[in-house]
């Protein structure tokens, strides 16, 4: 017998809700809907409820809005993220033309 794995059952920690986050961030590769599920899993590890509250939403919208099967707008993902107690950074793409910009 198979059991379904939830990842929110695993999430216990603000650092592990955070690694969580950057590591799906870095996987994501351009896929919002992505971002938007792994924010649901801190959500529901956290309390759906309390979240939703905390952003100025309702229960129902959130889950909606973090299912994975839409993309949220960029006003709801900063909302949650301030929710969620964590905060978004911007780190620099290394990419070939970044590298050779770089050393120059």
């Amino acid at each position: 017998m198979t059991t379904h794995y939830d990842v929110a059952e695993h999430l216990r920690s603000p650092e592990e809700m955070a690694a969580y986050l950057e590591a799906c961030l870095e996987e994501a590769d351009g896929d919002a809907a992505f971002i938007a599920k792994a924010l649901g899993d801190i959500a529901r590890a956290k309390g759906m409820s309390q979240i939703a509250h905390e952003a100025g939403l309702s229960r129902e919208s959130l889950y909606k809005a973090l299912s994975g099967e839409r993309t949220p707008n960029f006003d709801t993902i900063l909302k949650v993220v301030k929710a969620l107690g964590l905060k978004l950074h911007a780190t620099v793409a290394l990419t070939p033309t970044n590298q050779v910009t770089q050393r120059n």
